[in-house]
């Protein structure tokens, strides 16, 4: 098995070879990368994301001998690492979404993160909503929008129960809902 992983290769396929040749640990970063940078990237910016991702797999490969394959998949697994290290930096989100809030719209920048925060700072309403959400409600949905994680995936991630998840992205999807109403009112 090299680094260069095919998607037929399953995630207990990747841990049965990472606990033989830890130095296989390498594929489960190739493989999930890309999704993780995006999803930090999307909440904190691209200046932290490469050191939270960075950290994010520190972190599991440090802990790498805990992943249990029955209890869920890498993905979900490494998400909640992703987001346990953005929670240490929730201060500077919320405060990061109020400054959004503030901003005139920003022109349109290549790459996923930019059009994330330029979605984002298009649309003050959007951007106040995310930083009056508390945490919890705040990582489901951004766990949702921005790592594009299941309901299922996103319990594994948090270690919350399928209906908390639920309840949170409805609280969620309620403030934000309100927010736009109250914004619509007042154009």
């Amino acid at each position: 098995m090299t680094a260069d992983v095919s998607e037929q290769v399953t995630d207990a396929d990747l841990v049965a070879a990472y606990r033989r040749d830890p130095e296989l640990f390498t594929a489960v970063y190739d493989r999930y990368l890309r999704d993780i940078y995006r999803y930090v990237a999307g909440r904190l910016g691209t200046q932290v994301a490469e050191d939270i991702t960075a950290e994010t797999f520190l972190l599991a490969f440090d802990r790498r001998d805990r992943f249990d394959p029955e209890v869920g998949g890498l993905r979900p697994w490494l998400f909640g690492f992703a987001t346990n290290l953005v929670a240490r930096h929730r201060r500077k989100e919320a405060r990061r979404y109020k400054a959004l809030a503030r901003l005139d719209p920003a022109p349109v920048v290549e790459g996923h993160e930019h059009r994330v925060v330029t979605s984002v700072s298009a649309q003050p309403y959007l951007a106040m909503a995310l930083a009056s959400l508390n945490g919890g409600e705040r990582d489901v949905l951004l766990l949702m929008v921005l790592g594009q994680l299941s309901y299922s995936e996103i319990a594994q991630a948090l270690g919350i129960s399928l209906g908390t998840v639920g309840s949170r992205l409805s609280r969620a999807r309620a403030k934000i809902r309100a927010l736009n109403d109250k914004e619509t009112t007042h154009e």
